[in-house]
């Protein structure tokens, strides 16, 4: 991925998009899944899984990802902005 890619922050409909989306994020700020696995003390493993779209991931330890990637989850109604 370049740097000059933008990450393409929005609506997300699927567990993929959620894991790609916060790949591309994590890639964009230059952390490595080992950083970031030592940072939120959470295994390598389950992040690399969670990037892929892993559906049985924990939703404790994704919002640990999505914490220390400085990223939020925000429940809206469907078609609001």
């Amino acid at each position: 991925m370049q740097n000059s890619e933008k990450v393409p922050y929005g609506t997300i409909k699927s567990v993929s998009e959620m894991g790609a989306l916060v790949r591309q994020h994590r890639k964009s700020q230059k952390i490595r899944i080992e950083d970031l696995s030592d940072m939120a003390m959470i295994s390598a493993r389950l992040i690399g899984e969670f990037e892929r779209g892993k559906e049985t991931c924990q939703i404790g330890k994704v919002l640990q990802i999505l914490k220390f990637l400085g990223l939020e989850i925000r429940i809206v109604p469907r078609g609001s902005e």
